[in-house]
């Protein structure tokens, strides 16, 4: 019989719990987004050991997992993903790792925000931007971790309604500090269209230069209509986005005139400035308002 040729399938065969240490930690988890990362290890404390696949700075849009990644996936008693299409790569990784009963959505309860994006419709896969689903997330990684290991529900149940507090006090905190900036002031230029959930719940309009991947760069005509917008509405400013290339923003901001306001973790946490989902949603709005004031 011939061997199977996937060298991904290869790993994923060989039942070895790569990235996970020795552990006395009750529950192994990889993550597929920086994002889900932080939540699962505010949710489970001590009890989870979180492998962390994709890492800052990397674009997710464009990430392939590698034989070392499915050996951390092969290995977890859960998979934490975004959802909403944002891993296309799922199907080869479920396969690879042997099945998708342990994968966990855990953007399956936020709504959807539907888009057109070169001439399709899909679903923004971008909902950790709005506080409210990141609550809405919160509850299903603690769900999920409950019924995982019983035996420590008490603790996800506590450790989750304690980061549920901080996320309201998040709302609070973004609230105020957006109230600092009118509302015709509250135009968005970026990188690419990442941020419709925050535009959505705090009353921006976005400007972007790419569309929901970054993948495709933009026709010259769609950079000649960004041009046209900023000089039209007296856009102050534009912001650079931390995973993609500044070059086509740079020319904007010459162009225009406009001020480059800062840069926004739009895509996934920072290393070490943004390195929270909290942190990250300071940042990314004291920037923003900052920059547009």
């Amino acid at each position: 019989m011939r061997t199977h040729s996937n060298p991904l399938i290869l790993v994923a065969s060989i039942v070895i719990a790569g990235g996970f240490a020795p552990a006395h930690a009750d529950l192994k988890i990889a993550s597929l987004s920086t994002i889900t990362t932080d939540l699962a290890r505010n949710i489970g404390g001590c009890h989870v050991r979180v492998a962390g696949i994709i890492k800052p700075g990397v674009d997710p849009h464009e990430f392939e997992p590698t034989p070392a990644d499915v050996r951390d996936v092969a290995g977890a008693d859960l998979v934490l993903l975004t959802g909403k299409g944002m891993e296309g790569y799922l199907s080869k990784l479920e396969e690879a790792a042997g099945g998708s009963g342990k994968f966990v959505n855990v953007g399956k309860t936020t709504p959807s925000l539907v888009m057109s994006d070169d001439g399709k419709t899909v679903e923004d896969p971008h909902w950790w931007h709005s506080v409210a689903n990141a609550e809405k997330a919160t509850r299903v990684i603690a769900e999920a971790f409950e019924n995982a290991d019983p035996a420590n529900a008490s603790d996800y149940d506590k450790h989750a309604t304690a980061y549920l507090s901080s996320l309201r006090e998040l709302e609070r905190w973004i609230r105020v500090r957006v109230a600092e900036l009118p509302h015709a002031k509250r135009k968005l230029v970026t990188s690419h269209d990442a941020l419709q959930y925050f535009a959505r719940d705090y009353g921006f309009t976005i400007y972007p230069v790419k569309g929901i991947s970054t993948t495709e760069d933009p026709s010259s005509q769609h950079v000649r209509d960004i041009v046209a917008v900023i000089k039209e509405q007296g856009v102050k400013a534009v912001f650079f986005e931390s995973i993609e290339n500044q070059r086509a923003l740079q020319q904007i901001s010459d162009e225009t005139g406009a001020n480059v306001g800062g840069t926004l973790y739009s895509d996934g946490l920072g290393d070490t400035e943004g390195n929270t989902y909290d942190s990250m949603m300071r940042h990314n709005v004291s920037t923003i308002v900052d920059g547009l004031k």
